[in-house]
């Protein structure tokens, strides 16, 4: 029996309603699939800001801008103080209290006072074109005087003002544009970043670096970002001259090799040289004769012209040392201006061309944490003006610890850069005061503090000279109420072998201390001693070849007996 029209009315008016259905998925797929295509696929064409838009004149290194503008253009151009700290040289500072930037080099010192067209180099007046500028709390310094201390490329923008610094040695990868319509530079490796500029046809560009499919690129007009590598080719390098410098200075190094220095006690006054005893194998002689007088920089005097010559008549080098005399307030307020530390700086160049010295020993001790800063800075300031006249110079410090005025306020590396010697005191592990008695410099602890200074301090071998004492301590250890009161006495090495014949006692190698010891009583005393002798300098002229050291010295000349200069000058030549 065959079906009705009105039978198959409902079943063909479902078919319709389903193929509609599907008709309509169809078409949503297919927009969605569109739609998807075309947030992946299509550019974002929308223009913005570059991230610097509000700066007037942005300075650029390396496709990064800083966020204070330039001033000035051309010969008149100036840079913000703080960018030339971060980009060109981090040593260069402002003086509030003589309202100064100070720059220093291996070889000059320049002073500019805001506002001034007379500056000074080397103390020697100069003027310039255009004055260091203080402007809404920026210091501005022009680009003249920077571009004669710094090897730099200044490329300035015509159109639109940008700088663009380059520096001697660096190389510039240049690439360009072919396509006629130009090249959208985007905020970031993707074609949905917005656009912040268009690159022309032809339109030369600096390649900075590479990104999978992208060249993050720098328009000589300034703006940074990326494009395809398709859609810029590379054109060529360039590289930017390495300028002639003026010969570096040369340190004076011993003809063996390794630098045998002693420091000369001067308390009142100079030693009787027809007394003093000879001393092979030794080069530098280092007399305390100066010191900080006052916190103006006064700086007192105990020099003898007899004792230079005596000693260089006998071929030692005569190092000169300056103290600060271990007191920090003196020292605080002495090195806070340029003024005061250069009054210093003049004198101790007076004293050395009178007394015909080859160079200065620096010793600041018992300084302020926050003077740190101001001690690199004076030696910043004296290192240039010293081998202007051919001087060497040093100065001592103490092996690092925790303690502020003992050792923190020494910025090792810092320091290191700018000295030709740095000596480390290593002596004093156990001080004078010590409420446990133990070794003036056992070996391990010595070792340690070597291994720091070349490590986390960063000092070249080659610049440290291991301070090692010519002294040893008599400690004496007494019960007091239940607990064990302990002092000390220093003892030259002389004195300490008279203790030890006197009392017939028979020295032990401590391998704990890596010398030898001695101990005795004296009722319900306990007298121990940690010998420096032979055995000990040996062990530690074996740790200046061990790291390749420059040399050591010795606190101090006449606490010692005379054979252990043979003993060091036959370590140190020994192959």
């Amino acid at each position: 029996m065959q079906p009705t029209s009105t039978e198959l009315q409902p079943k063909r008016q479902s078919s319709a309603r389903l193929w509609i259905l599907l008709t309509i998925i169809l078409i949503l797929l297919l927009t969605g699939a569109g739609f998807y295509l075309w947030q992946k696929y299509a550019p974002n064409r929308q223009h913005v800001d570059t991230a610097y838009h509000e700066l007037q004149k942005p300075v650029f290194y390396n496709g990064e801008f800083y966020p204070v503008s330039a001033i000035g253009d051309k010969e008149s151009l100036k840079l913000p103080l703080e960018l030339i700290q971060k980009w060109i040289d981090p040593t260069i500072i402002y003086e509030k209290e003589s309202d100064s930037v100070i720059i220093t080099t291996t070889d000059k010192v320049l002073r500019f006072k805001t506002a001034e067209l007379s500056a000074l180099m080397n103390e020697k007046s100069i003027t310039l074109s255009f004055p260091v500028e203080k402007k809404d709390n920026v210091i501005y310094v022009p680009i003249e005087p920077l571009r004669q201390l710094y090897p730099l490329d200044i490329r300035e923008s015509d159109t639109t003002g940008a700088v663009i610094l380059h520096k001697q040695g660096e190389k510039i990868n240049w690439g360009k544009s072919l396509k006629p319509e130009g090249v959208p530079l985007r905020t970031d490796a993707t074609i949905k970043a917005p656009i912040v500029s268009t690159i022309a046809a032809n339109e030369q560009v600096t390649i900075l670096s590479e990104q999978a499919d992208w060249y993050k690129i720098q328009q000589q007009s300034g703006p940074v970002g990326f494009v395809r590598k398709s859609d810029i080719t590379a054109d060529h390098e360039e590289w930017i001259p390495v300028q002639e410098q003026p010969a570096a200075y040369v340190p004076w190094k011993p003809q063996s090799g390794k630098l045998n220095m002693t420091w000369e006690h001067v308390i009142t006054k100079n030693p009787d040289t027809a007394k003093i005893p000879d001393m092979p194998g030794l080069q530098v002689v280092s007399p305390t004769w100066f010191s900080l007088a006052n916190d103006d920089g006064r700086v007192s005097n105990q020099a003898d012209a007899a004792y230079v010559k005596w000693a260089q008549g006998r071929g030692y080098q005569v190092w000169a040392l300056f103290s600060n005399g271990f007191e920090p307030d003196r020292t605080s307020k002495a090195l806070s201006t340029y003024d005061s530390r250069i009054k210093i700086i003049k004198q101790l160049l007076g004293f050395a061309q009178t007394y015909k010295l080859q160079g200065i020993n620096i010793d600041f001790e018992n300084v302020y944490l926050k003077d740190k800063e101001n001690l690199v800075q004076f030696v910043r300031e004296l290192t240039p003006f010293m081998h202007e006249q051919g001087l060497a110079v040093s100065i001592d410090v103490t092996p690092k610890s925790t303690n502020e005025m003992w050792s923190m306020f020494y910025d090792r590396p810092a320091l290191a850069q700018v000295v030709d010697y740095m000596m480390v005191m290593a002596y004093d592990e156990y001080w004078a005061t010590s409420p446990k008695s133990g070794s003036v410099s056992s070996l391990p602890w010595t070792e340690k503090s070597i291994e720091t200074l070349l490590n986390s301090e960063k000092v070249p071998p080659n610049k440290l000279v291991l301070g090692v004492p010519f002294y040893t301590r008599l400690w004496t250890e007494e019960p007091n109420n239940g607990k064990t009161s302990v002092s000390s006495k220093t003892l030259t090495m002389d004195a300490a072998q008279t203790i030890i014949k006197d009392k017939k006692l028979t020295p032990a190698f401590s391998p704990e201390a890596g010398q030898n010891y001695v101990e005795y009583k004296e009722g319900d005393k306990l007298m121990r001693i940690w010998l420096e002798d032979d055995v000990s300098l040996k062990a530690r002229v074996e740790l200046v070849k061990k790291y390749n050291l420059a040399g050591l010295a010795s606190w101090r000349r006449g606490f010692e007996v005379p054979s252990m200069w043979k003993v060091l000058q036959d370590a140190l030549n020994a192959k």
